[in-house]
């Protein structure tokens, strides 16, 4: 049921516990900044009823206790932060986390299907893949699987024919125009062509995940000598996550 019908933001009931926001129907980094913006907005209001908020390419989903929250009176404020949102990416900032990445045929045993398909070097493939900034519109399909959007086309590489049955966690993979990386084991077709020794998914950990909606992502590509490193430092809780500043609008 829609509950505003306008342009945009368009607010639909979904069920008596949940309202969906609009913001758009194409991927954007505008739509999706807005998303985000109403995000953090409502996160910092702290509303007592509030279960949980789900981001995707276009939408927020507001998940809410009905016994808990007086509907009438939390539409209206859903009403005005949602039309008030705006936008982060009037020019591109923002934080962002650096991935460490083995390219190699042994972490990414279809790193040659993307030579072949590329009809480039794998010094190139490794320099297109690993020289952008990606953006994180959402995490699904599995926890922390990272939607990420800015990959140089010239890499793109349709899905595997036969996914595997099995993929690694820390698996960096590419389907199409799309790369991402694999949080956790998990069956998967994408053309994989490196790995991470960083746990991007870890339940015990406060937040679970490493990346997230609205985050950049860099990929920094290390020998095997420093993922062995790296991977060491991590399962003893000594790696210090690296950080970077997309920076600030242009003023």
């Amino acid at each position: 049921m829609v509950l505003i019908e306008k342009q945009w933001p368009k607010i639909r009931c979904a069920g008596d516990s949940c309202v969906v926001i609009e913001y758009g129907d194409a991927i954007s980094l505008d739509v999706n900044g807005r998303v985000q913006a109403l995000r953090r907005t409502l996160e910092s209001k702290k509303v007592s009823g509030l279960r949980e908020l789900v981001p995707t390419y276009c939408s927020l989903a507001v998940y809410f206790d009905p016994l808990a929250i007086d509907f009438l009176r939390f539409f209206p404020l859903i009403n005005r932060l949602a039309s008030e949102a705006e936008s982060d990416f009037i020019g591109e900032k923002g934080r962002g986390v650096i991935i460490p990445v083995c390219y190699s045929f042994e972490f990414g045993p279809d790193l040659q299907n993307v030579i072949h398909h590329s009809g480039l070097s794998e010094e190139e493939v490794i320099k297109r893949h690993s020289s952008v900034d990606y953006y994180c519109y959402m995490l699904g399909f599995t926890p922390g699987f990272s939607y990420l959007g800015g990959m140089d086309e010239s890499i793109s590489t349709p899905r595997l024919v036969e996914p595997r049955e099995k993929i690694p966690a820390g698996s960096v993979g590419i389907a199409g125009r799309q790369t991402g990386i694999y949080p956790i084991d998990s069956p998967g077709g994408w053309q994989l062509i490196g790995r991470t020794p960083l746990r991007m998914f870890d339940a015990t950990r406060e937040p679970p995940t490493l990346t997230d909606g609205g985050l950049w992502i860099r990929f920094r590509p290390i020998s095997p000598n420093e993922y062995a490193l790296i991977e060491e430092q991590v399962s003893h809780g000594e790696y210090t996550l690296e950080m970077f500043d997309k920076g600030e609008v242009p003023a």
